[in-house]
């Protein structure tokens, strides 16, 4: 069984979005929230606004960079926040 990968999306205390990858939540959260992570340790605090579940890693990888993409930007502010 393939491990499952979780497409995620933080808002950070700039008002700026951090989307991201990864098969522990729970740990890369932690990152994040100790400035271990490059992007969001000048930007602290950030909020967990959603996340995906993937069994399929490829595809989790497509999203997170469709997610980036300018259609994916508009799509994340249109829908989620």
């Amino acid at each position: 069984m393939e491990e499952i990968q979780i497409v995620y999306l933080l808002k950070c205390n700039d008002y700026t979005t951090y989307t991201g990858c990864t098969s522990n939540l729970e740990q890369r959260l932690e990152a994040h929230r100790s400035g271990r992570v490059g992007y969001t340790k000048t930007r602290l605090p950030v909020t967990l606004v959603t996340y995906i579940a993937f069994t399929d890693k490829t595809k989790a990888f497509q999203f997170e960079k469709y997610l980036k993409s300018g259609s994916g930007k508009a799509f994340t502010n249109k829908r989620f926040l």
